[in-house]
């Protein structure tokens, strides 16, 4: 016998993964130039010079035998080291390489989080729209999601229907900003009374409720708009970052927790992450790129590429009457169907190869996700397309 949970994993893929693999068959069929796939949040910019400069330099010296060994099973030390240093200069926290855990990307981060947490009857809450791999990463671990409904107003928090989901079994809450798939970041407003209504929670129900930030898209970011640190406006913080987006680099899955050094108990809760690691067989991390990030610490991709590509897109957009949110960061567009039924929409939207993102998975029905991390050529080739599409909804 199996798990038939599993089964069911690995039998259904993501809806953005199903849509992934129908492009690429589509495109071996009319050409990948004429199939517009906005599916995946695949950077098409490219990682900074540093990064090929940091890898030849690496592999060029003669410390191959480091290179290609295990690290500590959290990450080296002196990878840790520089993590911590960048993050203490940029937000004034005082963490240090004790409170980094070098990771195989975010999923692996927030995986190892929700193992170190979850007891049994735990629950964990985040706000919609969410990455839908939230759900697969918290129950596998024994626990439930529950989802705050849409505030389709501004995409802020519902604090009403946030409130009548707490509960002593509140474990932790799960918050994404950039978000994916909305591209809106949460304002400090939002933080600092989120902040306060946790730590309000966390004493009436005698325990702590911890607060873990996805931050893969903190880097992207547009028109100098501030995106809150968490561990700075709440001490039981872990923070779960990738390099996928911010350095271009999503295939080769390095990443980092942090604990807040104000965390209770932080060097048990530093022990618990270490130990879901071991559990989960997240043990030191691809040794090579440890190495890179060091060497890369606060470079980034072209951040201004997504910027244009955004502008010509939404404007693009809504010039044909489409209802889009305007994304402060990240690279997705969140757009409105033109029927109740995404889905429906998104099947129509592919007679004009049009690939896009139905919103139920992400607990938004009636919007989609357009990712335009892509070629701006494939942007502008596609605007007759989303042109044609809303001019049949208009006959």
């Amino acid at each position: 016998m199996i798990s038939n949970e599993m089964l069911q994993l690995g039998t259904k893929r993501s809806v953005i993964r199903e849509i992934f693999e129908y492009g690429k068959i589509r495109a071996g069929e009319i050409g990948a130039e004429n199939v517009y796939d906005f599916s995946l949040g695949n950077p098409n910019v490219p990682a900074p010079e540093c990064v090929k400069e940091a890898l030849l330099e690496l592999l060029n010296s003669n410390d191959s035998n480091v290179l290609h060994s295990y690290t500590s099973a959290q990450g080296d030390a002196g990878v840790r080291k520089t993590i911590a240093d960048s993050i203490n200069e940029r937000f004034g926290t005082n963490v240090t390489a004790n409170h980094i855990y070098m990771t195989v990307g975010a999923a692996a981060s927030l995986c190892i989080c929700a193992k170190a947490l979850t007891m049994p009857g735990d629950e964990f809450i985040t706000f919609a729209p969410f990455f839908p791999e939230y759900r697969v990463f918290v129950e596998s671990v024994g626990a439930k999601l529950k989802v705050v409904p849409v505030n389709t107003d501004n995409f802020q928090i519902d604090f009403k229907s946030f409130k009548a989901l707490l509960s002593p079994n509140t474990k932790a809450i799960i918050m994404n900003s950039p978000n994916n798939p909305s591209g809106v970041v949460y304002s400090e407003e939002t933080v600092k009374e989120l902040c306060s209504i946790l730590e309000e929670k966390s004493k009436e129900y005698n325990h702590p409720i911890y607060l873990i930030s996805d931050e893969p898209y903190r880097e992207i970011v547009y028109d100098n708009i501030k995106v809150p640190y968490l561990m700075n406006y709440y001490k039981n913080t872990l923070v779960c970052y990738s390099y996928s987006k911010s350095l271009s680099l999503p295939g080769e899955r390095i990443g980092y927790i942090a604990v807040s050094d104000q965390m209770e108990d932080g060097g048990n809760m530093y022990a618990a992450i270490c130990g879901a690691g071991r559990a989960l067989g997240y043990v030191c991390a691809p040794s090579l790129f440890q190495f890179v990030i060091q060497k890369c610490i606060g470079a980034t991709s072209d951040i201004n590429a997504y910027k244009e590509n955004r502008d010509i897109l939404y404007n693009g957009l809504t010039k044909f009457g489409y209802d889009c949110v305007r994304p402060d960061g990240a690279f997705y567009l969140f757009v409105k169907a033109l029927e109740e039924d995404a889905n429906a929409f998104c099947e129509k939207a592919k007679k004009y190869e049009l690939l896009l993102v139905p919103g139920d998975d992400f607990g938004c029905p009636g919007y989609v996700r357009v990712s335009y991390c892509v070629k701006q050529s494939q942007i502008v080739n596609s605007l007759p397309a989303f042109e044609k599409l809303i001019q049949e909804y208009q006959a």
